[in-house]
């Protein structure tokens, strides 16, 4: 098994986390929340106490040694990023709270700017609700309309209408590259492909695809791409906005303040070059840096092996879930079509009561709509159980996760 191998050694890895070792309901700890938020390895959190033991301080006004030093780190962490994710530019790179403002950002900037009452919008019912919900409070601005690509029976995008849905009145296309809810990973060529042919720009939601896979948005050929670095083994609050320079040139501030100006007088302003334009105020500067310690940390793994580890672990998962009394599992059949992410019902037994059980056996599962609600309507669900695995989760894991399960069965049998 790839997990103990030399290629890839989980067990090792998962010592990496202090969070990983502590006991809960009198077990060691099963962390199979991912898809909401990662764990993070000691290397991050040493990066993130030694910013603020030895290194905190505003950064590009101040003269003095300890501001220099913070500048140079976390613009440096802007030049990390981009190459991350293949930007041909740090001046691409945008720092925001996560993948909700990236959005936001461009929804409230680009979007106001550029649309009107005889525009369309296109998105899909797979995405999470911060892909959803900025451009509904941008249609009800500007008069445009929202069309959804639907789902098939499985969860995968239905794209047998895309020209239709695609046209020449759709200005822009914001979809997830894979599912939060059901794992979905998205075929994005053919939709980029139909937006370009008609002029439109395209959107994409990273957030659940950064953490597992090498991302080149130059290959990719889309003109945003957003994530979190809370998802990808760095810490809450920061994340990026990469947008091409040509657009984010062209797109007012989103916000006004300090930082993202370069003349302030009695009636009007101007505003500083790219990306500072963007960041108004006193930036998340530990969060950038730490997040590109992050970046350090899968690299150095190498998304290659953790690719191929949570490949195994998956189909490990789903066949011992298969073989557990009343389970239906929720998302595509095919498992090169899907990542590491199980939505499941258990028989009649609520999610909440599952979850209640599996904490008890120090399982952490999530439990709810998961901020897709379009998806739960699909499956014509209101809430569903989900387990989300990582690079630092083990096969034991898996096996501890249907133990828990045979014993919710066991608890609720008749």
């Amino acid at each position: 098994m790839l997990e103990n191998s030399g290629l890839f050694d989980s067990k090792a890895i998962k010592a990496q986390f202090p969070t990983l070792s502590q006991v809960v309901s009198g077990k060691s700890l099963v962390y199979l929340d991912n898809a909401a938020t990662s764990q993070k390895p000691l290397c991050v959190i040493e990066a993130l106490e030694n910013y603020y033991r030895n290194n905190n301080s505003n950064v590009h006004r101040g003269m003095h040694e300890l501001s220099r030093r913070a500048t140079e780190a976390y613009e440096s962490a802007r030049n990390r990023m981009a190459l991350f994710i293949g930007a041909e530019s740090s001046e691409e790179i945008i720092w925001t709270r996560g993948t909700t403002e990236g959005i936001n950002l461009v929804a409230n900037s680009w979007g106001t700017q550029n649309l009107s009452a005889n525009d369309e919008i296109l998105l899909t019912t797979m995405e999470h609700h911060s892909n959803i919900v900025p451009w509904q409070l941008l249609a009800e601005r500007t008069g445009a309309t929202i069309r959804y690509i639907e789902m098939d029976a499985e969860g995968h995008l239905d794209l047998t209408n895309l020209e239709e849905l695609c046209g020449k009145r759709t200005k822009i296309v914001a979809c997830t590259q894979v599912s939060n809810s059901l794992g979905t990973i998205n075929p994005l060529e053919p939709i980029i492909s139909q937006a370009r042919s008609v002029g439109a720009l395209v959107l994409v939601d990273g957030a659940q695809a950064v953490p597992h896979q090498a991302i080149d948005v130059g290959r990719m050929d889309c003109d945003f791409y957003v994530f979190s670095g809370h998802k990808m083994c760095g810490p809450t609050g920061i994340g990026v906005l990469w947008g091409r320079k040509e657009i984010l040139d062209k797109m007012p501030p989103y916000q006004g303040g300090g930082e993202m100006i370069k003349l302030v007088q009695r009636n009007r302003s101007t505003w500083a070059d790219l990306p500072h334009k963007f960041e108004a105020g006193t930036p998340n500067i530990a969060g950038a840096i730490v997040l590109a310690r992050a970046a350090d940390f899968l690299e150095e793994i190498g998304f290659d092996a953790v690719k191929e580890h949570e490949r195994n672990l998956l189909a490990y998962a789903l066949e011992q879930l298969g073989a557990v009394e009343g389970i239906k599992i929720f998302g595509p059949s095919d498992q090169t079509l899907r990542s590491s992410v199980i939505s499941f019902h258990l028989g009649d037994i609520h999610p909440l009561d599952v979850s209640t059980i599996l904490d008890a056996e120090g399982i952490a599962i999530r439990v709810g709509h998961h901020c897709a609600q379009l998806v739960m309507q699909h499956l014509g669900v209101t809430v569903t159980a989900r387990a989300s695995f990582y690079l630092y989760n083990t096969y034991g894991d898996v096996d501890r996760l249907v133990s828990g399960l045979h014993s919710a069965n066991n608890i609720f049998a008749p």
